[in-house]
């Protein structure tokens, strides 16, 4: 009997992937109900966040997570789908937190929120393992911000310079071009490695972003960790926990890793979808508290390591419903992150791509890694813009009478060049130095034409 229950517990332990010395005492619970993507169960005693493993009724197991309690029961919320499960099903609790394997044999792959290979290029060989939700890192112990990271994108090394550790958030509403600025930072980037989030992304653009966004030549020095949209909230969840997990460990390794997170706005609903599910109250347009919690949680994650470590320079896409910028979780990114990246439909409808508006672009480290010569003439190139856009439809229209205003008279003089300036083709790169020197340029002819 004791041998018969010893096999089924090592049965169990291979299916879950897990070590035997994982396990602490086993209790087994008994499952209760469900009710949408909840699971209650009884009869186990099991920290929060722990993994867990659901019984099917064809002998499989479904990976959970315990993600509330309320005295005697369990609430879990499915990391896959369910199918198969009936009531008064078994669920064994495992009594250690999720660890991701880490390694350099995840570059140049294609990994699910399980750490599953979906390339159909075998299996992943390990060297190591992190936990899913990460180490903190004491700030006063991190680099600080002081080297440009060149992301191959020419208004962004120019007008809004990114440096090695920052966090930033691409802002942007739907088909504006936010996926294809993301490929073209993927491919020309000179960071050491690339670790790409794409949560809840269609299933679609997940393939077409890695064959046409990211490319052959992209992919080498990448790792890509997808989960479509159809997946359970809980695998959205951890599939941006695990793309971070990865960007830290090579990180702690000595290299300069640039993370692309598409979306932290699909995280957060997902978080709101499993808040809402536990019994959480809705507060800011249904998002219950932890949202807000865990957002900054996540974000903290990235930057700078400790002192003689690599950095993690992230970007996160933020999407705005109906292009409002200012709805929940753009208004509380924005309070974190180091600088936001605006990208406008109005822009990208007048066909300049990538369509980033300097306006309501800031990067908030521009101090630290940027000369004064520099900062000037961003100023100078943004003053521009925005005499240009306050009298945009007088010029439109032609009601505009040259020598009203010899600033917005610059401005006209110039938008051609500024406009050549900001637009740039996908498959086409801009270092740092042709950056700079296009701006300078452009500079010095408003001199010679003021």
């Amino acid at each position: 009997m004791l041998a018969t229950r010893c096999h089924q517990v090592a049965e169990r332990l291979r299916r879950l992937r897990c070590e035997p010395g994982e396990l602490g005492i086993v209790r087994e619970g008994v499952l209760r109900r469900v009710v949408g993507l909840t699971l209650e169960a009884t009869g186990c005693r099991i920290p929060l966040g722990s993994p867990a493993s659901i019984e099917g009724s064809a002998g499989e197991w479904i990976n959970a997570e315990v993600v509330g309690f309320a005295s005697d029961r369990t609430f879990l919320m499915p990391a896959e789908e369910l199918h198969g499960v009936l009531p008064g099903a078994r669920v064994l609790p495992l009594s250690s937190s999720g660890h991701v394997p880490v390694g350099h044999g995840l570059l140049g792959r294609v990994i699910d929120s399980n750490g599953d290979p979906i390339d159909g290029k075998g299996p992943i060989r390990s060297e190591d393992s992190v936990r899913l939700a990460g180490k903190p890192i004491n700030p006063l112990m991190r680099d600080p911000i002081k080297t440009q990271l060149d992301v191959g994108v020419r208004v962004i090394n120019a007008m809004l310079p990114i440096g090695r550790g920052q966090r930033v958030g691409l802002m942007a509403g739907s088909g504006v071009g936010k996926s294809t600025l993301l490929g073209m930072m993927t491919r020309y980037t000179t960071a050491d490695v690339v670790v790409v989030g794409l949560i809840g992304e269609r299933g679609r653009e997940v393939r077409d972003f890695i064959d046409n966004s990211l490319g052959k030549d992209g992919l080498r020095r990448a790792v890509v960790v997808a989960t479509p949209a159809d997946r359970p909230p809980l695998a959205r969840v951890h599939a941006a926990l695990r793309a971070t997990s990865i960007a830290e460990w090579f990180r702690d390794q000595g290299a300069n890793v640039l993370l692309l997170m598409d979306s932290v706005t699909r995280y957060a609903h997902a978080l709101r979808e499993i808040g809402l599910s536990v019994g959480e109250p809705p507060t800011t347009r249904g998002y219950p508290p932890s949202v807000f919690a865990k957002l900054p949680a996540l974000i903290e994650r990235a930057g700078n390591g400790a002192a003689g470590s690599g950095s993690i320079t992230a970007f996160y896409t933020v999407l705005s419903e109906g292009d409002d910028q200012q709805e929940p979780i753009s208004d509380a990114a924005r309070a974190i992150l180091d600088g936001h990246i605006v990208l406008t439909r109005k822009i990208a409808d007048s066909g300049i791509y990538p369509a980033v508006d300097i306006e309501a672009s800031v990067s908030r480290v521009v101090t630290d890694i940027c000369s004064a010569e520099w900062r000037e003439q961003i100023r100078r190139v943004k003053q521009m813009v925005s005499s240009y856009n306050s009298h945009r439809d007088l010029i439109s229209i032609g009601a505009y009478q040259r020598g009203s205003d010899p600033r917005v008279d610059e401005a006209i003089e110039r938008w051609p060049k500024l406009t050549a300036f900001v637009s740039q083709d996908v498959h086409a790169s801009a270092d740092l130095k042709s950056s700079r020197s296009a701006l300078q340029q452009l500079v010095e002819a408003k001199k010679e034409a003021a």
